[in-house]
C-alpha cells in the first residue's frame, strides 16, 4: 500500500506513535508544531529523541523561576495527552515573568535533551526561541494551579477544558465516539442523521422542549403595532373607494377607446391602489399576542404549521431507514425538559441508537453486548494513559471494571426472574427504598444490586411488563410482557435500553390507542407496518452514561463539554 493511502486507523496509530523507539516524532499535519503526545508517549518516554530540534505549543500548567531568575521551568500541556512536557527557558531567551504564570499559552522551539539522572522526566525541552506568548494576568485568571472541584469548574465552562480532568474526559469521550463509529461501520451499518426537530414523541412522556416562533413573532407584531398603529375602518373604506374610483377610470378610458399609453398608466394606478388596500387589510388583521383558534393556540400559524419539539430520540425516524437499507444507526443529541437536578440527568445528552432489520430480541442483546465490550476494549487499547489518570484521581477500580466487562459474558435473565431474585434479597433483610413487586419499573438501586452485588458483572434483563414500556415494543405471546431488554452495568445501572419492535400493524395500532396517544402523528410510522413490514429491533445507549461508567466520575454534568440542566445553559 502506498504511503499516502494509509487507512484512517493506521493514520491514528502514526499520529500517536508506535512502539518502535527509532520512529521519529510526528509533526502535526496542519499546524507548526509537534504534538507533545508523540514525544512523551513513546516506550522510552522520548529519551531517544534527544538532540532533535522541535517546535511545541501549549498552555503552562505550572511555572517557576530558578537560579535567582536566570532560567525557568515550565510544565507544558497541549491537550494531546495527560502528561506535561518539561520546558526550560533561559532569561536571555525571553522575559521569564510572563512565561511562568499558569494558563499562559506559549509556542516555543528548542532542543530535546535527556535531563540529569534522578529526575522523573525522561526528556525535556531546552528553549532556543519563543515564537508566541499568550499572557495571563494571575490576579484575574479564574483557574489557579490549586486543585479545583468539578462543581467549581461548572461556573467556568469555557476554561475547564484546560484542567487535567476535563481534558482527559474529552479524550475519553472522543475515543468512545471514534470506537462507536468504528464498531458499527465494521459491521456494515449505515450512519443516518436523524432530525433534531420532530413532531413525534418517541417516549410518550410529554417532557419535551417545544420549538416555536409564535412568541418571537408576537413580540415583533407588538413592536410593529406600537410603531405603526393598525389602519382604522375609515382608512380601509377610503382605500376601497380609491380602488373603485381607479377601476372606474380604467373602464372609462377603455370605453372611450383611449390610447394604449393612457390605459396602461391608468391600470398601473389601479394596481397601486389595490396593493395599498391589500397591505392595509393585512395590517388590520395583526393582533397582539399569540394567535388563537377556538380558545387554543393556533399552531397552524407557527413556523412548521404544527407543534414541533426537540427530539427525545432518533429511533422512530431511523426505523424508516432500517426498513429500507437493513442495518443503520444514529448518534446525536437528544433533549428532555425534565426538571431534575440529580447527578444522572441532563436536559441535552447524546444517544447511540442502532436499528437492525431481520433481527429479533436475541440479536438485539447480542449486538448490545458486543458493542459495550468493544467500547471497553477500545479504551484499554487506545486510552490507557487517561484511564490511569481516572483510576488515580476518581475511581481506582475503573480499569479493572473495563477489563471485566470486556472479557466476561453478560448474564441474561428475564424481568420476572429479576423480580424473584430481588424479592428473595428482601426476605434476607436487604432494604430497598423502592418496593419490589412484579409490574414495577426497576429503580437504579435494583439495577445496581443485580449487577454489582448479585452477579458482579453486566446483566441483561429482558421481557418487561408491557405497562411500563413504550408502544413500539413487540407484544409477547403471553400478552403481558414485551420483547424489551435493558443492559445493566456496575456503577450506573441501566446503560442500554432496547427492544424488538412491533411489526404487526393491528397490534401496534391498538398499543398506540391503549396508551392514549393520537394516531395522526404516527401515521407514517404505521405505514412502515402497512407496506413491506419487517421484523426488526434496536436499542439506545446513553453516551454520557457510558462515560460515567468508564471513568468513575460521579456527576453527568462533568462528562459532557457544555452541560445543560435546569437553570443553566452557559455558552
Amino acid at each position: 500500500m502506498a504511503e499516502d493511502s494509509v487507512p484512517p486507523v493506521d493514520q491514528m496509530a502514526l499520529a500517536t506513535l508506535n512502539d518502535d523507539v527509532s520512529t521519529p516524532f510526528v509533526k502535526a499535519q496542519f499546524s507548526d508544531r509537534v504534538l507533545i503526545r508523540t514525544i512523551l508517549s513513546r516506550p522510552d518516554g522520548g529519551a531517544s529523541l534527544a538532540g532533535q530540534t522541535v517546535k511545541v505549543g501549549g498552555w503552562v500548567k505550572t511555572g517557576r523561576e530558578q537560579g535567582k531568575g536566570s532560567f525557568a521551568f515550565l510544565e507544558l500541556n497541549d491537550g494531546s495527552c495527560p502528561a506535561n512536557l518539561q520546558v526550560i527557558v533561559d532569561a536571555a531567551v525571553a522575559p521569564l515573568g510572563q512565561l511562568v504564570q499558569t494558563g499562559t499559552c506559549v509556542h516555543v522551539e528548542g532542543l530535546l535533551k535527556v535531563p540529569p539522572e534522578g529526575t522523573k522526566q525522561r526528556v525535556e525541552l531546552r528553549v532556543e526561541k519563543v515564537h508566541h506568548v499568550g499572557p495571563v494576568d494571575p490576579a484575574k485568571y479564574p483557574l489557579p494551579k490549586t486543585r479545583l472541584t468539578l462543581e467549581f469548574l461548572r461556573d467556568f465552562v469555557h476554561f475547564r477544558p484546560r484542567t487535567n480532568t476535563i481534558s482527559a474526559v474529552a479524550r475519553i469521550r472522543n475515543a468512545l465516539a471514534y470506537a462507536t463509529h468504528t464498531f458499527f461501520q465494521n459491521h456494515g451499518f449505515l450512519y443516518i442523521h436523524t432530525p433534531i426537530i420532530t413532531t413525534s414523541d418517541c417516549e410518550g412522556a410529554g417532557e419535551m422542549f417545544q420549538v416555536t416562533t409564535l412568541i418571537s413573532d408576537a413580540e415583533k407584531v407588538e413592536k410593529e403595532l406600537i410603531k405603526n398603529p393598525p389602519p382604522s375602518e375609515a382608512d380601509i373604506e377610503a382605500a376601497k373607494a380609491l380602488v373603485k374610483e381607479k377601476g372606474g377610470a380604467v373602464a372609462q378610458l377603455k370605453s372611450a377607446k383611449a390610447s394604449k399609453g393612457e390605459i396602461t398608466a391608468s391600470v398601473a394606478e389601479l394596481n397601486k391602489a389595490k396593493e395599498n388596500l391589500s397591505r392595509l387589510e393585512e395590517r388590520s388583521k395583526l393582533k397582539p399576542g399569540i394567535p388563537q383558534k377556538d380558545g387554543k393556540i393556533d399552531y397552524s400559524q407557527d413556523f412548521f404549521a404544527r407543534q414541533a419539539f426537540l427530539t427525545v430520540s432518533g429511533q422512530l425516524q431511523v426505523e424508516t431507514y432500517a426498513c429500507a437499507v437493513s442495518s443503520v444507526y444514529t448518534f446525536g443529541p437528544t433533549f428532555r425538559a425534565e426538571h431534575s437536578h440529580t447527578s444522572r440527568h441532563l436536559a441535552e445528552f447524546w444517544m447511540v441508537e442502532p436499528e437492525i432489520a431481520f433481527a429479533d430480541l436475541k440479536d438485539d442483546m447480542n449486538c448490545a453486548e458486543a458493542y459495550v465490550k468493544f467500547l471497553c476494549q477500545w479504551l484499554l487499547d487506545n486510552c490507557i494513559d487517561d484511564m490511569e489518570f481516572m483510576a488515580k484521581n476518581f475511581d481506582k477500580g475503573c480499569i479493572d471494571r473495563l477489563r471485566m466487562v470486556a472479557s466476561t459474558p453478560f448474564e441474561r435473565i428475564s424481568y420476572t426472574e429479576a423480580i424473584k431474585l430481588l424479592e428473595e434479597a428482601v426476605k434476607k433483610d436487604k432494604k430497598f427504598e423502592n418496593k419490589v413487586e412484579w409490574g414495577i419499573d426497576l429503580a437504579s438501586e435494583h439495577e445496581r444490586f443485580l449487577t454489582e452485588v448479585l452477579f458482579k458483572k453486566p446483566v441483561i434483563v429482558h421481557d418487561y411488563p408491557k405497562g411500563i414500556k413504550a408502544f413500539y415494543m413487540r407484544l409477547n405471546d403471553d400478552m403481558k410482557t414485551v420483547a424489551a431488554m435493558d443492559v445493566l452495568v456496575p456503577k450506573v445501572g441501566e446503560l442500554i435500553g432496547g427492544s424488538q419492535r412491533e411489526e404487526r400493524y393491528e397490534v401496534i395500532e391498538k398499543r398506540i390507542l391503549d396508551m392514549g396517544l393520537p394516531l395522526e402523528p404516527y401515521e407514517w410510522y404505521l405505514d412502515l407496518r402497512r407496506y413491506g413490514t419487517v421484523k426488526h429491533c434496536g436499542f439506545g445507549l446513553g453516551f454520557e452514561r457510558m462515560i460515567l461508567f468508564a471513568t468513575g466520575i460521579d456527576n453527568i454534568r462533568d462528562v459532557i463539554p457544555f452541560p445543560r440542566y435546569p437553570g443553566r445553559a452557559d455558552l
